[in-house]
């Protein structure tokens, strides 16, 4: 097995192994860390998937990133401990499927991520007697899924901004009412306000004595568990030689480069539906070949989605030859041909998301959230442009009970909502106001780690 470097989007000289790109976070240079090279997974390892359970998956895909850093034995103790919950994939009608990523502790797809992240991280801080600033941004449920995967370490403090009135009221709860280790800010800004104030941060000197790294998705650690739970879906609906299509609601964009990381290493996947809300800057780009930025980001019922630029283009751009800096700008162009055989890019409307909702539980009595009408909408649209016969899987992101309101709007009906959510409607919460700009944001942290 090769061993994996890790490097910059941006070209930083410096070459890391998984530990440090991990504990990092992101790059000196502002750029994401990358693995050089993706490692492969050979057929006959990929057709023994279908017989083995999701940890087992996950320690196939994880080792080759991992290498030799972490002995076996622990690494499948960490991988256990981290997916203890199912992973339910639904047939809707034919060979068309609904995977649910929200059955997990913040009942969130980040889950996935966030707490196999935490017990990498908490595993080689202890190795080492550190401790660490976890900084995070999120447009929804990234902030509940890290604040949780972290909440209670005691070698690990976790930091979380979100844009103040684009997140539902079960997503804010799941950040606010943890308090001990979890501070939670509001900004008076969009996501990706809160995204660069965060990138500015890691790169200040003056808090270069914190620690700090990032449970975004900008953070490898983040991205390279989320490439899993596409293996473990093609081995329960196309294993062991049928390619499958995935459709992947999209906002930060590390959702679906994980997913086209997994392609790169051997999944048989035909395609990539790649479902944006109506922040649509990457299907114009893949329509045109020019890539503009949305700002501010459009405010849209998938909150998580609202994101006028996704970090996660960079790493896109480079796995197909190109570079795209930290502020969008495309240093070298990727090629885009390429990119139009592997994914094919959808923008859904507010209507459109509230129509599939009525439509998929209506028609067939599947109950799903915004996000998860994203991609099902996109999906939909694909197969009536496409007709591709192939396995379908789209991904459900969250559970329909962190967002009421919508699925009663569309539905009539009030969704189940899980007893430990049920829990946070009389919970004390707890986080404070600051300003969309990083000169207020670094008064803010000043204070509070002098405190």
């Amino acid at each position: 097995m090769s061993k994996i470097i890790y490097s910059s989007t941006n070209g930083h000289p410096e070459l890391l192994d998984f530990k440090e790109a991990l504990l990092r976070g992101q790059a000196p240079d502002k750029g994401l860390y990358v693995p050089d090279p993706i490692p492969r997974i050979p057929k006959e390892e990929l057709a023994s998937f279908s017989g083995m359970e999701y940890p087992e998956i996950a320690l196939s895909v994880m080792r080759r990133y991992i290498g030799d850093l972490i002995p076996e034995d622990d690494l499948v103790a960490i991988l256990e401990d981290a997916y203890d919950f199912p992973v339910p994939i639904e047939k809707v009608y034919d060979e068309k499927h609904i995977m649910r990523l929200d059955r997990g502790p913040t009942f969130s797809f980040k889950d996935f991520a966030a707490r196999l992240m935490g017990r990498l991280m908490q595993y080689f801080l202890k190795q080492e007697g550190r401790s660490m600033v976890i900084l995070t941004a999120t447009s929804g449920d990234t902030g509940s899924a890290v604040a949780h995967a972290f909440y209670g370490l005691d070698n690990i403090r976790v930091v979380v901004l979100f844009p103040e009135g684009e997140v539902t009221g079960r997503q804010r709860k799941q950040m606010t009412t943890l308090g001990g280790n979890v501070t939670v800010f509001a900004v008076d800004g969009k996501f990706d306000d809160c995204q660069l104030m965060v990138k500015e941060a890691f790169v200040d000197p003056d808090f270069a004595g914190l620690n700090l790294s990032s449970a975004n998705s900008i953070n490898i650690g983040r991205l390279i568990p989320q490439s899993i739970y596409y293996f473990y879906a093609w081995s329960r609906v196309a294993a062991p030689d049928r390619e499958v299509v995935f459709s992947v609601p999209c906002g930060n964009f590390g959702n679906v480069m994980a997913g086209l990381l997994a392609m790169r290493m051997g999944l048989p996947v035909h395609r990539f539906v790649i479902a944006t809300n109506e922040n649509d800057e990457f299907p114009r780009f893949l329509s045109t070949g020019d890539y503009r930025p949305i700002r501010p980001s459009v405010k849209c019922i998938s909150n998580a989605m609202n994101v006028g630029h996704p970090s996660n283009l960079a790493r896109i751009f480079w796995l197909y030859g190109g570079e795209m800096d930290e502020t969008g700008q495309v240093v070298r162009s990727p090629e885009i041909e390429a990119m139009r055989r592997d994914t094919y890019a959808v923008s859904v409307t507010d209507a459109e998301t509230r129509e599939t909702i009525s439509e998929a539980y209506n028609r067939f009595d599947t109950l799903l959230e915004p996000h998860g009408a994203v991609g099902w909408a996109a999906l939909s649209r694909y197969l009536r442009e496409v007709e591709d016969w192939r396995p379908c899987v789209s991904l459900e992101t969250a559970d329909p009970a962190k967002f009421p309101e919508e699925v009663v709007r569309a539905v009539g009906l009030e969704p189940p909502v899980p007893e430990s959510m049920a829990r946070l409607d009389g919970m004390e919460e707890s986080f404070d106001l600051v300003a969309g700009n990083y000169e207020s944001f670094k008064e803010r942290l000043s204070e509070l780690f002098r405190g």
